[in-house]
């Protein structure tokens, strides 16, 4: 009976949990891909933050386009890196372009 009962609280628990301790995830941030042509050079800016208290950098297209050198923007995505309930985070835009 402890252990059916303990493991009906230990599941949810894990579930809303999950992603708390350490997530690093990447997605797009376009929908739209039809005439995407695919490219090789790319550009990243981040912006970080510590201890909920200080946070720096500039992770926006034009800064993350003037890092890789690109004139022309065709797709971009952005990662989001966590640690321990975000006790350091960081969000970086990467770009694709020419």
């Amino acid at each position: 009976m402890k252990s059916s009962l303990c493991a009906a609280l230990l599941v949810p628990a894990c579930l809303l949990l999950s992603g708390c301790l350490y997530s690093n995830v990447r997605v797009p941030i376009s929908s739209e891909f039809r005439n995407t042509r695919t490219v090789t050079q790319s550009g990243e800016a981040k912006i970080r933050s510590v201890a909920w208290l200080v946070a720096w950098g500039d992770a926006g297209l034009q800064k993350a386009a003037a890092n890789g050198h690109l004139t022309t923007l065709e797709y971009a995505d952005r990662s989001f890196f966590n640690v321990l309930f975000g006790l350091y985070m960081s969000n970086t835009t990467i770009v694709y372009g020419n």
